[in-house]
């Protein structure tokens, strides 16, 4: 038996989650609980099973001896399947009757949150978790991911994987928004309630994806789908449109064969933003979708936008940078965006002016706090409301990814990036949880508000003299946590 016990030390020594973390964004290395129990492929059968006997489990990972990089998996139901209604030779090599399909590899700093999507996604009960050489570190299961498991993903995350047709999916995004209302109802709190939104949305979004693929001669070269603002944020309400984007990689194409590159993805492209469409995800009014040609973009292509972007620090470029810079990839070859992320954090370090221009951009935007009263409504079509994302939650929004980018944080997660600048920055943990705690109470109320929108009740709009005593008070309070925040910015640029 192989035993990959030095990178699972590499993973126990890691640094344990934030205080009051949300379990979906609790990093994966914090999950391993034991080294994990291996085999060498050419070990006989019996061998397995007497090391899963003694160890009390029902699956064995199958590794690579001299790399400790995992090969597949052998189960109980292998066992059933592959061998005692098979040969029921026990003698046989377990990497003869292992399962390759079980086989679905995270790396120890990935979230909770992806590891539940990955075996949505996938079918699966368990991820390998593994270090930055592709050595298995941990085994995390089905189990381990107590939050999303009571959140519901598993009940219908099946439906969405077998859906066949359009209709399949519109009736399971149409499940998704019932049933996310039902558990605002039952008091689900606003973090595991967005992630619980996002984790379903994304995985109509990957079938959806799949499907439309099916339908067309896409080209041979590596192509990720992008997913933009509050999808790429992990921060999806009971209303949202679409924000996507497509990269894909050229290599050494001259201009012409990279548009005719282009122009291959964009009827695929369409496809997918109509379906989109579809099942609830309104086409965005600003064009914010891969069919746009200018977001159906190469690795180079999308490296140069983001470039002018840090240089030109123009109105509309600080505002590209405020939907663009929070992208993560959805579908396809993840890579690329890990490149693109990488690229703009060696950037962006350097571009002060353009972190200054954008931290002034941000403090235009105000928390409706009053002079004389508690509040200031903003709005002559809607008298005595104010905004709960335009003026509520993006000052945090947009605080968090400056500080982010200045600190060099990957994760787009306003709460993530929150938790990681503080870590880097070293600004108060007490401060940085007051002011996760009212992100989180304004994003509850959004979400609120929501269920009970219409043509007299915008969605994000709420009237303070309408709520309870104590909400209202929260409210308030949540508000000057924003303004302490921006009062941050207001420091670190001397604006």
């Amino acid at each position: 038996m192989e035993s990959s016990s030095a990178p699972f030390a590499d993973l126990a020594g890691a640094a344990p989650p934030a205080a009051g973390a949300s379990p979906l964004q609790r990093p994966l290395a914090s999950l391993v609980r034991r080294t994990p129990v291996t085999v060498a492929p050419e070990a006989p059968l019996r061998q397995a099973l007497a090391l899963m006997n003694e160890a009390r489990i029902g699956s064995i990972v199958v590794c690579d001896p001299g790399s400790g990089k995992p090969l597949g998996v052998f189960t109980l139901r292998d066992l059933l399947v592959r061998v005692a209604l098979d040969s029921c030779n026990l003698d046989q090599a377990v990497g003869q009757v292992m399962s390759r399909g079980e086989l679905v590899t995270l790396r120890g700093d990935d979230t909770s949150y992806q590891a539940g999507l990955a075996m949505a996604r996938y079918g699966v009960h368990r991820v390998l978790v593994v270090d930055a050489a592709g050595r298995l570190a941990g085994v995390v299961s089905q189990g381990d991911l107590f939050a999303l498991e009571r959140a519901g993903v598993s009940e219908i995350s099946g439906a969405i994987r077998a859906a066949r047709d359009l209709e399949d999916l519109r009736q399971a995004a149409a499940e998704t928004r019932r049933l996310a209302g039902a558990m605002l109802d039952q008091g689900i709190g606003a973090e595991p309630l967005t992630h619980f939104i996002s984790t379903l949305n994304d995985l109509i979004g990957i079938r959806i994806i799949e499907l439309a693929a099916a339908d067309f001669d896409l080209p041979a070269t590596p192509w990720c789908w992008l997913a933009f603002g509050s999808e790429g944020r992990y921060e999806q309400t009971l209303s949202t449109d679409q924000d996507n984007g497509l990269i894909f990689d050229a290599g050494g194409a001259n201009a012409a064969e990279v548009e005719s590159l282009r122009q291959r993805f964009l009827p695929f492209a369409q496809a997918v933003n109509d379906k989109l469409d579809a099942c609830g995800f309104p086409l965005c009014q600003g064009k914010v979708m891969a069919s746009n040609p200018e977001l159906c973009l190469s690795l180079q292509e999308w490296q140069g936008k983001f470039a002018h972007w840090l240089h030109a620090a123009l109105p509309q470029a600080l505002l590209n940078a405020t939907i663009y810079f929070d992208f993560r990839p959805l579908y396809g070859a993840d890579h690329l965006a890990g490149a693109l992320r990488g690229w703009l954090l060696d950037r962006v370090a350097g571009a002060s002016l353009f972190l200054r221009f954008m931290a002034e951009n941000a403090l235009r935007v105000r928390p409706p706090l009053g002079l004389l009263r508690d509040f200031a409504d903003d709005s002559r079509d809607f008298p005595r409301t104010i905004d709960l994302k335009g003026s509520g939650v993006r000052p945090f929004v947009d605080a968090a990814r400056i500080l982010a980018l200045a600190a060099g944080v990957g994760q787009t997660s306003t709460v993530a990036r929150l938790r990681g600048a503080a870590e880097k920055m070293r600004l108060g943990g007490e401060d940085v949880a007051a002011i996760i705690e009212a992100f989180h109470f304004l994003q509850l109320l959004r979400l609120r508000n929501q269920r009970g929108a219409g043509p007299t009740r915008p969605a994000n709009r709420i009237d303070p003299s309408a709520m309870n005593g104590l909400d209202r008070a929260i409210l308030k309070e949540a508000l000057k946590q924003a303004r302490k925040l921006q009062g941050r910015l207001r420091l670190d640029y001397s604006l």
